[in-house]
This record gives structure tokens, C-alpha cells and sequence, in this order.
């Protein structure tokens, strides 16, 4: 069921009916009606994921009440790794058993040995791999005494399967949301309409800047062989806002979702195209995966490691980042795009000023100086270089679109189906950039756009964001990280 569809603009409003009309009295209960929409959100895909998720659910709900209940610090820690090793075991299976037979067989063929390689028609369950870290996360923080396991294993199917979250995050800690699932919620109508907006915004960014990218952006990299390298930079250019829009837009209806159920979830994005350096970058994408690899992979792999001082920083940093390219698919190209990032992260370990570095900017002038332009402009070119391997279906394709960039066709006239269509796109992009500007300060762009004036107008603007959406929607396309 996705966002973008009819059958969740029906399936929205009776779960939230529900919610607050015939289950608001008991939080139980409204939990046990988020359980089974979730089910039901989740189970619309195929029913046969349902049985992966409830393994995860349970093994994980057990395991962390023995957990808590364990005096010996080693129990505790084969609790949990069963826990770890029987979700990494189902991630590894379902997402990467074909990958590292395929490599396995590579590598022997390249020392001259032959053998047949085998394969299994094996399904990935979608959001596997954000449910798999959500419950990871879980018995974690329950082993390290940062959280007490829930005695309700309804409030933990809740909690896991939350249908808002479970196909692409956030990856919210179960020290945020669990608590929230225990506790009575009270509706707010000031919440619920921020909410709304949220997902409005969200739509928006999905379906007509997104996905009338995607159009285009199809095209260019399928046939790549056959485009100038003046092209294929606007390949690269329009995924770069593509995935973005994509991303932070499901984000945003998936947030928007939330609150309009009583609950507050973690931010995702904020606003990482105006990072003046790969450090704020990765400080403002994807944050609930980042902070995820930030607190459970590299700050423990980086004290192990403390002794080599910032070389063992270093290489944690740089393991860190081919896990993150791993956990986005099974393929050398993510593995490429991880050590790329890397590459552009390590220096900073490096600099003196550090804490310069990785702050966010709050700064309120209307333009940035000339040195911040730059440095988002560089940034913005280092990240847009990283994307082509990303989006690339192979190392081989993505080398041979970048030699073309850098090739004498960078100076000929772009061209390509659609292109006086992609004027139209170009002014919605522009207009998008700019809105993000000036709402920059804000968790999502419009969240504050217009709340000063006069009501009639304020309204006008949002009618015009729905009129925009189903005037200029492109085609439906599925939500890219849905692969991951």
C-alpha cells in the first residue's frame, strides 16, 4: 500500500476514525488498532512478509524481557546475540545470500577456477531492512540499561509494525516511541493540521518534483551509452534532486502520518542540499539511519579502536560507510558509494576546528555569504559524484557515465525525449529550492509559509499545492527506498 495511492487515502481516514472516535478512551486498545492496521498495511504487499516480521517481533520481545532479567553479564550477552544474530541472519539471507554467492564464485572464476553458480528466487520483503534495525536497536538498548522491555507484547507489535514507519523509517528508537505507546494520547487539533501539512509538503515533493524526475531520469540512465556527457550531467543533477525529494517527501508523510495518532517521531531530513560540508551533510540525511550506524557501529568500533588514536577513527569511520553503502543493497556500487563518502569524511577527523565544522548553520540572513555558497556548491557537487555510482546498475555503467561527463561531449547541447517538459520541472525545482530556504529554519519547509497572513490567503496557498499536485503529478512511481 503506498502513500501515493487511493487505497491509502481510504484506508487513512477509517484507521484514524477509529483511533480517535471509538478507541480514545483506552490507549490499549488503540494500540491494538495500530497493531492490526499496521498488519493489514503491511500484510497488503504480500501476507507471506507478515511471518518474517512476527518472527522478529517475538524472538526480540523475549529476548529482551530475558535480557532485563538476567544478573549474569553473560547471559545478557547471549541473549543478545541470539537477538542480533537472528535478525542479521534473516537480513542477510533475504537481501544478501545471492550477492555473496555470485561474488564468491566471481572471485574464485578470477583465480582460474570454474565452478556453476547457483542462485534462490528469493523475495525482499519490503522495509525489511528498517524493521530488522528498529528491533536491533531494541534489545541493544535494553542490554546496555538504557531502556526496560515492555511487558506488553501488543505494545511492541505496535511499536515495530507502526505502519507509518515500517516501509522506510524513520528508524525510530524504541527509547522514543515505545514510551509514547505506553502512555494515554490526547487529541490536538493544532497537531493534527500541522500534520496534515507535513504530509501535504510531503506529497508534494513526492509527486511532482520527484516523480516527473524519475521520468527523466529513467530515461538518461538506461540509455546512457547513447547520450552526451552535457546530458548525462543533468542525469546525474536531476537524481541528486530525485532521491531527495523522494526520500525526505515519504519522510515527511510518514511524520505528518504520525502526529495525526498522538505521536511525535524523529526528524529525518533537514534540509542537507544547503550543507556546506560532507559533515553536515551526513548530520542531515537520513538521520535516523545515521544516528543508528553512529551510535551502534561506529562510536563502539571507534573505542575499540581508540588506541590507534585518529587512524583507528579512521578505518572505524571508513568500515562504517561501506556498511552504510551495504545496508542500501546488495551491489559493489553502494559498497563504492560508502567509501566515496568516506573518502569525503575523513579529512575532517583531521582539522583542528571540529566543532566548527560539524554544526548545523541556524544563521537567518536571507542569502548566504559568498564563502558559504561555495562550500555548499562544492559540497553539493561532491554528493551529486557520489549519487551517479548510487543510482548506477553496475561499477561498469557508472565509470563509463562519469569518463562521458568528463569526455569533449560535456560542451554539446543536452538533449533527450521530454525535454521541453523538463522547463516546467525546472521552474517547480526552483520554486521547491527556494520555499526550503526560507523554511530552512523549521523542521519541514512550510510548516511556518504564510502563517501570518490573512487566513483566506493562507488557504489559497495550500489549495494551490493540491491543485499543483494533481495537475502536474507525474506518473505514480514507487518510492525508491522501498528497494532497500
Amino acid at each position: 500500500m503506498l502513500f501515493n495511492s487511493i487505497d491509502f487515502a481510504i484506508f487513512l481516514p477509517i484507521v484514524f476514525t477509529l483511533y480517535w472516535l471509538v478507541t480514545n478512551k483506552n490507549h490499549h486498545l488503540q494500540n491494538f488498532l495500530i497493531a492490526t492496521a499496521s498488519l493489514v498495511f503491511y500484510g497488503w504487499w504480500d501476507w507471506r512478509f507478515l511471518f518474517l516480521l512476527s518472527i522478529s517481533a517475538i524472538v526480540d520481545y523475549v529476548l529482551a524481557i530475558q535480557i532485563d532479567k538476567s544478573n549474569s553479564s553473560v547471559k545478557r550477552k547471549i541473549f543478545l546475540t541470539l537477538s542480533i544474530a537472528t535478525n542479521l541472519g534473516i537480513l542477510f539471507f533475504f537481501k544478501y545470500f545471492n550477492f555473496f554467492i555470485e561474488s564468491f564464485f566471481t572471485a574464485f572464476h578470477f583465480f582460474g577456477y570454474t565452478f556453476s553458480p547457483f542462485s534462490l528466487r528469493i523475495i525482499l520483503p519490503v522495509g525489511i531492512s528498517f524493521y530488522i534495525f528498529k528491533t536491533l536497536s531494541y534489545t541493544i538498548d535494553v542490554s546496555r540499561l538504557k531502556l526496560k522491555p515492555t511487558r506488553n507484547i501488543i505494545d511492541y507489535f505496535a511499536f515495530l509494525s507502526f505502519f507509518p514507519q515500517i516501509l522506510a523509517g524513520p528508524i525510530d528508537r524504541a527509547a522514543n516511541l515505545l514510551p509514547q505507546f505506553n502512555s494515554k494520547r490526547i487529541f490536538s487539533y493544532h497537531v493534527a493540521v500541522d500534520g496534515l501539512k507535513q504530509i501535504l509538503w510531503g506529497l508534494f515533493k513526492k509527486l511532482v518534483i520527484a516523480d516527473n524526475c524519475a521520468r527523466i531520469v529513467n530515461n538518461i540512465f538506461e540509455n546512457s551509452a547513447t547520450y552526451p556527457g552535457s546530458t548525462l550531467v543533468i542525469g546525474a543533477l536531476l537524481f541528486t534532486v530525485q532521491i531527495y525529494t523522494d526520500f525526505s517527501g515519504y519522510s515527511d508523510i510518514a511524520i505528518g502520518t504520525t502526529r495525526l495518532f498522538g505521536f511525535e517521531s524523529m526528524r529525518n531530513f533537514a534540509y542537507p542540499y544547503f550543507s556546506r560540508n560532507i559533515v553536515e551533510f551526513w548530520r542531515r540525511w537520513h538521520i535516523s539511519l545515521t544516528s543508528w550506524f553512529t551510535d551502534y557501529v561506529f562510536s563502539p568500533l571507534s573505542i575499540k579502536l581508540r588506541n590507534m588514536g585518529k587512524t583507528g577513527t579512521g578505518a572505524a569511520l571508513f568500515f562504517t560507510f561501506l556498511l552504510c553503502g551495504l545496508w542500501h543493497g546488495a551491489n559493489l556500487t553502494f559498497i563504492v558509494w560508502g567509501a566515496l563518502n568516506a573518502m569525503y569524511f575523513i579529512p575532517f577527523l583531521f582539522l583542528k576546528r571540529k566543532k566548527n565544522v560539524a554544526t548545523f548553520f541556524t544563521k537567518s540572513s536571507s542569502l548566504p555569504s559568498f564563502k558559504e555558497a561555495l562550500q555548499i556548491t562544492i559540497t553539493f557537487s561532491l554528493t551529486v559524484f557520489a549519487w551517479i555510482f548510487f543510482r548506477a546498475e553496475s561499477l561498469g555503467q557508472a565509470m563509463e557515465y562519469i569518463s562521458k561527463i568528463f569526455s569533449h561531449s560535456i560542451i554539446t547541447r543536452p538533449d533527450f525525449p521530454g525535454m521541453h517538459k523538463a522547463i516546467i520541472l525546472l521552474f517547480f525545482i526552483l520554486v521547491f529550492f527556494i520555499i526550503e530556504w526560507l523554511g530552512r529554519e523549521h523542521q519541514y519547509a512550510i510548516s511556518d509559509l504564510g502563517i501570518k497572513w490573512y487566513k483566506p490567503l493562507r488557504w489559497a496557498m495550500y489549495y494551490l499545492i493540491i491543485v499543483t499536485i494533481f495537475w502536474f503529478a507525474g506518473s505514480e512511481q514507487q518510492f525508491i527506498y522501498f528497494q532497500f
